[in-house]
C-alpha cells in the first residue's frame, strides 16, 4: 500500500510540473482522475483507479500521452494490477483529417501476459462537425504489436480501427464513447469506455464509467472478457 501511495504521489507530482509548464506556454492541459475505495474489520479491501492526461498544441501538431491505471488487493494480496500507456503524435493535414501516429504499452499482471505493446500510424477524420453539441472521430491505420508472456513471444502485423462520440448532453453533463479494434494474426483486442461526466465545480467533475477489454486469445486459464466500472473525480487543469 505504501509503494502505491508513493506512485500515485510521483504520477501526480509529474502532472502537476506539466501544469507549471502549461503557465508558460499556451495549448497545455491536464486532467488527473482518481477514485478509491477502502475496507477494514472482518475484510481489509483496497480498490484504486486512477488516470492522468497531458495534451498539447503546437502549429499543426498536437501532442498526448495518458496513463490508466488500476490496482485490487484483498487480505494484503494483490487480487488485480494493471497499468495502461499511451502517447501520440496528430499532425493535422486539414481542417477536419490527421494523420496519428500512437504508441501504447499495456501491463495487466493478471491477464497471462507480461506485457502487449503495439505502434501504429493512423488516418483520422472528424465528423457531426456542423453540430453544435456533438462529434464523432474515427481512425483507421496499420501497425504492429508485440505480446509477451511466460509461455511464448510473439510479434504480429494488425490492422486498427477506433471511434471516438461526445455528446454535450447539457452544460454540466458530457456523454464519451471510446470503440476500438486492434486485429492481428495471433490475437485481436476490443475495447470500449463509456462514461457521463457531470461537472461539480469549475475543474471539477464527477465521472461514471464502464470500460470493458476483449482479447479473442488468451493464455489458458485467463478470461477473454475484462470489465471495470467506476466512479471517480476528474481535476481539470
Amino acid at each position: 500500500m505504501k509503494k502505491l501511495i508513493q506512485r500515485l504521489v510521483c504520477i501526480f507530482l509529474c502532472l502537476i510540473t506539466v501544469q507549471i509548464a502549461a503557465q508558460e506556454e499556451n495549448g497545455i492541459s491536464t486532467q488527473i482522475e482518481l477514485g478509491a475505495i477502502f475496507t477494514s474489520g472482518n475484510t481489509d479491501d483496497e480498490n484504486i483507479q486512477f488516470k492522468g492526461n497531458v495534451a498539447w498544441v503546437q502549429d499543426s501538431w498536437e501532442y498526448g500521452f495518458s496513463v490508466d491505471g488500476f490496482r485490487s488487493s484483498k487480505d494484503g494480496e494483490v487480487a488485480a494490477q494493471r497499468v495502461y500507456y499511451v502517447s501520440s503524435a496528430n499532425y493535422s493535414i486539414s481542417e477536419n483529417s490527421f494523420i496519428l501516429t500512437r504508441l501504447a504499452h499495456d501491463d495487466d499482471r493478471f491477464s497471462g501476459y507480461d506485457s502487449q505493446s503495439d505502434i501504429s500510424v493512423n488516418y483520422g477524420r472528424n465528423l457531426l462537425v456542423a453540430t453544435p453539441n456533438m462529434g464523432i472521430t474515427l481512425n483507421f491505420g496499420l501497425g504492429m504489436r508485440q505480446s509477451r508472456s511466460d509461455e511464448e513471444n510473439f510479434d504480429e502485423p494488425m490492422v486498427r480501427f477506433s471511434s471516438d462520440y461526445e455528446w454535450n448532453i447539457s452544460q454540466n453533463a458530457i456523454f464519451s464513447q471510446h470503440l476500438s479494434t486492434e486485429s492481428g494474426n495471433e490475437t485481436s483486442i476490443l475495447r470500449s469506455e463509456s462514461s457521463i461526466e457531470t461537472q461539480i465545480l469549475d475543474n471539477l467533475s464527477l465521472r461514471f464509467s464502464v470500460d470493458v477489454k476483449h482479447q479473442t486469445e488468451v493464455p489458458v486459464g485467463r478470461d477473454k472478457t475484462d470489465t471495470e466500472t467506476a466512479i471517480t473525480f476528474v481535476l481539470d487543469f
